[in-house]
């Protein structure tokens, strides 16, 4: 007998008190419902060089999968399969697999975080074989990605929706589930300090804060840790740093990081510091990958829509956050990434 959620232990899931996916078709979720709950085994999957909201909302709903007696496996499509150091603190991890042990095509597989197939990295071909893709997400550029949408982008996080999917399977929030959003939560909201962060934000942290996690044990390993060779690399970056026409804007790239062996991944504060800069609008740091490719990653203060530069260039994200990917050189890719930006 399949094992009903209802009956773990935990605070119930009450997402129906705020706003989360209220944008989202009542028959959608129905639909969303009726998938899992046929399926036997279900593969996820989250964006590349996952950040705190694409592997915790991707962490938090499998939990809830596994209570109800499915089969699970979670990955993301690296080819240098990695959980980023900062998550490792993350609970659930004994479910993710490396993108060569995700099943070849699944029955049904549910995205989290990702606008597109592209996003999914190696898994993009997976999810293009599923039966069923469900595409759980808050970035405006994913309508008609998958072959079912839970998408809002009014959602400040993916993490919002991710707890209303788990409530509407009749979960609930237990400590580990509760550690997951909430790293999806508060990232994606700069530690409620950007502008999305609504009295629904609020109330979700209230709801998974209840359940009795360490909130400031979060905070310490997801902004206050980093490897010596981190201030090294931030040094490169600030020291090559430019302010041009209200931009402000550095790079980092391969060699800076091998001097200090130090993983992509570790370098993805760098667009905090230098967003702090009064007299820029908008700030963006390059971030040279381990293929050589540009990972573009900006940030706007509110008057210029990065989202829709970086859509222009073949990436997205949203009005005050986006990135995309360039394979020019750095001074061809602030160039072509200027005039969108003047359009924006």
């Amino acid at each position: 007998m399949t094992p009903d959620v209802r009956d773990r232990p935990g605070r119930p899931a009450r997402p129906d008190e705020a706003v989360a996916g209220r944008g989202i078709p009542e028959d959608a979720w129905d639909r969303a419902v009726r998938l899992i709950g046929g399926a036997r085994e279900i593969g996820l999957a989250c964006h590349v060089t996952p950040d705190g909201d694409a592997l915790g909302s991707m962490l938090a709903v499998a939990f809830t999968l596994r209570s109800m007696g499915k089969r699970v496996v979670a990955s993301f499509g690296d080819r240098h399969f990695a959980v980023p150091r900062l998550l490792r603190f993350l609970p659930g991890q004994d479910m993710l697999v490396p993108p060569e042990e995700f099943p070849f095509a699944p029955e049904l597989m549910i995205t989290f975080d990702s606008s597109t197939f592209d996003r999914l990295g190696l898994l993009g071909a997976t999810a293009a074989r599923a039966g069923e893709v469900i595409v759980v997400d808050h970035h405006p550029s994913g309508a008609g990605f998958g072959t079912l949408g839970l998408i809002d982008p009014r959602a400040a996080a993916t993490a919002m929706l991710a707890e209303q999917l788990i409530y509407r399977l009749g979960g609930r929030l237990d400590r580990d589930i509760a550690t997951c959003l909430y790293a999806g939560l508060v990232t994606d909201t700069g530690s409620f300090r950007h502008s999305s962060t609504t009295p629904a934000v609020h109330q979700m942290a209230a709801r998974l804060v209840a359940t009795g996690l360490r909130t400031d044990e979060i905070a310490r390993e997801l902004w206050d840790r980093s490897p010596f060779g981190y201030l090294k690399v931030l040094a490169a970056a600030l020291d090559r740093v430019r302010l041009e026409d209200g931009v402000v804007w550095t790079y980092v790239t391969r060699v800076d990081r091998a001097a200090h062996g130090l993983p992509y991944a570790e370098i993805e504060g760098v667009i905090d510091v230098v967003r702090r800069t009064d007299e820029a609008e908008v700030a963006v740091v390059l971030k040279e990958d381990d293929e050589g490719a540009w990972q573009v990653s900006t940030r706007s203060k509110g008057a210029v829509d990065v989202g829709a530069a970086c859509a222009a260039l073949g990436g997205g994200g949203h009005h005050n956050a986006a990135g995309y990917t360039s394979r020019a050189g750095v001074e061809e890719t602030m160039a072509a990434l200027r005039r969108e930006l003047g359009r924006a």
